[in-house]
């Protein structure tokens, strides 16, 4: 489980294809710190360290997550968002983040409000939003401040700009989202009745 709350900025170094998987090669921060078999999120997607190095570590992503996340789409010398799994007993300061991307959404607005700047994105298939409510944009957990359907929108303030890849999103790129689990679920018991 994650909280979205990006712990650190990763650089893509080297991408390997292996039959319909992705070989991802990560230089991070905290990557002496990390063990084989652990879960990090990229970009909001859970991935297991497989291999460490002495200056990167890999991830595999396969053909499912390659067909639902916008991690097909990297390149060398990208940045991922990456954060590692919460720790039982530490603070949930964004929300519950499983770290499985429900779909990739198309940002369409980018808006400067002089302080804060107000992102909107497009998304397709049967996902919700609600105003005020939780959504995950590449691994990011933000509030929702305008939700129509198919579409929503997020304020965000300096710090996340800054210290997230979303300063390098541009209108047409594709995000990974994740909405959020409650939602989810009232959603699937509405459709039960």
């Amino acid at each position: 489980m994650f909280t979205g709350i990006i712990e650190a900025e990763g650089k893509v170094i080297d991408l390997q294809k292996d039959r319909t998987n992705l070989e991802i090669f990560i230089e991070a921060p905290f990557k002496d710190e990390l063990k084989i078999d652990q879960s990090v999120a990229h970009n909001g997607c859970c991935l297991t360290v497989v291999e460490i190095t002495s200056d990167r570590y890999r991830v595999t992503a396969i053909d499912e997550t390659l067909q639902k996340t916008n991690l097909g789409d990297l390149k060398i010398g990208d940045v991922v968002n990456l954060e590692r799994c919460t720790k039982v007993g530490d603070r949930l300061d964004g929300h519950i983040v499983q770290g499985h991307v429900d779909a990739t959404g198309e940002c369409v607005g980018i808006e400067n409000q002089d302080g804060s700047t107000i992102f909107t994105f497009r998304y397709s298939g049967e996902h919700i939003t609600v105003e005020k409510g939780s959504i995950t944009v590449n691994g990011i957990s933000l509030t929702v401040v305008n939700s129509k359907d198919k579409e929503f929108s997020v304020a965000i303030i300096p710090y996340t700009l800054e210290h997230t890849n979303l300063r390098n999103i541009q209108i047409g790129d594709s995000v990974n989202l994740e909405f959020d689990i409650v939602g989810k679920y009232v959603a699937k018991l509405n459709q039960m009745k």
